[in-house]
């Protein structure tokens, strides 16, 4: 089944002249009044750098903004990283996090010696495009179970365990995209040893840190490991949901080297990718990001925030499952609780999501896939109501 993406349903919505329309497509945060927020950390951190007359606008170098460099990679690996002590990981600002794996898939096409990446079977849409065209073969292992809408760990093994040596491996970080299914940290850890065992090269796309359970620590726990072990890895990181950046593109990737003097070569190899791409990036968006990162009030504000964010979402997955509950809805709906995360993969099939606009004027892609963070406690009975009519009906 080929899903329908992103654009196609935004456009149906906007088209779609209905009082009661609800588009769960969208992959950005809503207010419980369905308005997109800003974070009043970032607004205090945009207004003292307007205040600041002495800031320019010159050009960053090509590996972006130094002081927000350091601070993203404390931020995924911990401040505390053997990694960073070492001078292991070299660290590029790049445009959010689909600039960011484009720039570290250009780097592995033309310097590492295998061309294959293996992305699990369901990923964002983009991955597989993103990773074509920067040169890189991409395979598929499985990740995701409809029958227990949760992960098909075994199959994830032996697919792995399967995939030729050296071969790169995608993981989501934590808050996978679609199916908001993730490990354990006892499955993560066996993923480790496999990979490490095989020599598999890991290539993390963590698009959610903090925003899915709203611990900054928990939400890089799986990359934290990996790199705990001393070997190589990369990290795709994105500020547009944690900080509600979107807009601003800021992202980074870092790689962590088996020493110092690989990483300086790596990071003279990263500037030949990033060149001819787009020169050097925005100095706007990593100039919030490393105001509020280096400054212990405003980081703890922001944690307050991005709780605030991720407490919501959870909320708007514990409403959504009491109502299908109240109205006796057929199945198990226990998943979009254990779920996490930005999306719920809510095992809808094609005719029934089709159902649901038609009937209801509701808007998703056709996976069944909803983004939690456009619900609210107004919306959610529309929700319940179209799910129990969709799953009556249109079995």
């Amino acid at each position: 089944m080929i899903a329908i993406g992103l654009p196609i349903v935004t456009v149906a919505y906007n088209k779609d002249t209905s009082p009661v329309k609800l588009n769960l497509g969208v992959g950005a945060y809503r207010t419980e009044e369905g308005k997109p927020l800003v974070l009043n950390v970032v607004r205090r951190a945009e207004q003292m750098l307007v205040n600041d007359t002495s800031r320019v606008k010159e050009y960053l170098s090509i590996t972006g903004l130094a002081d927000f460099n350091k601070l993203s990679a404390k931020l995924i690996f911990g401040s505390d990283s053997p990694a960073i002590q070492e001078n292991r990981v070299t660290t590029v600002q790049c445009l959010s996090g689909t600039g960011s794996l484009r720039v570290g898939a250009e780097f592995l096409a033309k310097h590492y010696h295998e061309h294959t990446i293996y992305i699990p079977q369901p990923t964002w849409g983009n991955h597989p495009k993103v990773f074509t065209l920067a040169g890189l073969s991409v395979k598929y292992y499985r990740y995701y179970d409809p029958a227990t809408r949760g992960l098909d760990f075994q199959g994830l093994l032996d697919d792995l365990a399967a995939a030729p040596a050296g071969v790169i491996v995608l993981l989501h970080a934590c808050a996978h995209n679609p199916t908001g299914v993730d490990p354990t940290n006892d499955q993560w850890e066996k993923i480790r040893q496999l990979m490490r065992s095989k020599g598999l090269l890991p290539f993390f796309d963590s698009a959610y840190q903090g925003f899915a359970t709203g611990n900054l620590d928990a939400d890089a726990q799986s990359v934290r490991m990996f790199v705990a072990d001393g070997g190589e890895c990369l990290a795709a990181q994105s500020y547009a949901k944690n900080m509600g950046l979107y807009g601003e593109r800021v992202g980074a990737l870092s790689i962590v080297c088996k020493d110092a003097d690989v990483a300086s070569r790596v990071e003279s190899q990263l500037k030949l990718v990033i060149r001819p791409m787009y020169s050097n990036p925005p100095i706007h968006g990593a100039s919030i990001v490393a105001t509020i990162l280096k400054d212990r009030q405003m980081y703890d504000e922001w944690t307050i925030e991005l709780k605030a964010m991720a407490d919501r979402i959870i909320s708007m997955r514990q409403q959504l499952f009491d109502a299908l509950q109240a109205r006796g809805t057929a199945g198990d709906w226990s998943h979009i609780i254990k779920q996490i995360g930005m999306f719920t993969f809510t095992g809808l099939n094609t005719e029934q999501v089709s159902f649901m606009t038609r009937e209801h004027h509701i808007y998703m892609t056709s996976d069944g896939r909803i983004s939690m963070a456009g619900l609210s406690s107004r919306t959610i009975p529309h929700l319940a109501d179209a799910i129990h009519a969709a799953v009556t009906k249109a079995a």
